[in-house]
């Protein structure tokens, strides 16, 4: 699956609003703007590795769809800081 609104900033507009939403909805706020978007960048990979297994790796999904993948991929990278670290932690 590729990131169609290609380019580094589109990246980090994604990564930043994807950990964004993640935050407030695994804890009810963020962890600050870089924080959110270090957590956005690192789920928009893994939602992309948990998504390419499920569709065509050659679709395309468009922003609202990488934000989506990207926020699925944060709210799994949150859990499992959370799980290993044994509670609330910052990234």
């Amino acid at each position: 699956m590729a990131l169609e609104p290609g380019g580094i900033i589109a990246w980090l507009i994604v990564g930043l609003i994807a950990g964004w939403l993640a935050g407030l909805v695994m804890r009810g706020a963020g962890y600050g703007v870089i924080g959110d978007l270090i957590i956005g960048i690192i789920g928009a990979f893994i939602g992309g590795l948990l998504f390419s297994f499920l569709l065509r790796p050659e679709q395309p999904v468009g922003l609202i769809g990488s934000i989506v993948v990207a926020f699925i991929g944060s709210v799994i990278l949150i859990w499992l800081v959370r799980a290993l670290s044994g509670g609330r932690a910052a990234v």
